[in-house]
């Protein structure tokens, strides 16, 4: 019996998109560092935003970049600047890491922080078993 791989379960990230994904993150940390943009609003701000993961689509050709505003604060402007320079970004993918495709890059922000603040608080608030 043969079997493929549409009948297997999807069981997350594998350890090579993991992988390309934190490589992909480092090279994104650094364009922000170097700041070689021509945008003026990224110029100013870009280290005031840290990217805290990347997850790559199975195939390689899509990577989605978690960014979130040190200090907090509204993503709009900057997902746009972040969005619009993604070929910038791209670029600096493609001379630093050896891969058959670069990436198709886009930002979004990373809510993860928010969410579990939100948990940790809704927990906190619990009331508290009564001993007998």
């Amino acid at each position: 019996m043969k079997h493929t791989k549409q009948n297997q379960p999807t069981l997350g990230p594998t350890q090579r998109q993991l992988r390309v994904g934190e490589q992909l993150r480092h090279v994104i940390v650094q364009t922000l560092q170097r700041g070689h943009f021509h945008d003026a609003f990224l110029l100013e701000h870009a280290q005031m935003v840290s990217v805290s993961e990347v997850r790559v689509s199975p195939d390689m050709k899509h990577a989605t970049a978690y960014t979130i505003r040190l200090g907090g604060g509204d993503m709009t402007e900057f997902l746009a600047a972040l969005n619009a320079n993604a070929d910038i970004f791209q670029r600096d993918i493609g001379h630093e890491i050896r891969m058959k495709f670069t990436p198709k890059l886009r930002f979004v922000e990373d809510d993860s922080f928010e969410n579990s603040a939100k948990i940790d608080a809704i927990l906190h608030n619990l009331p508290k078993a009564i001993d007998e």
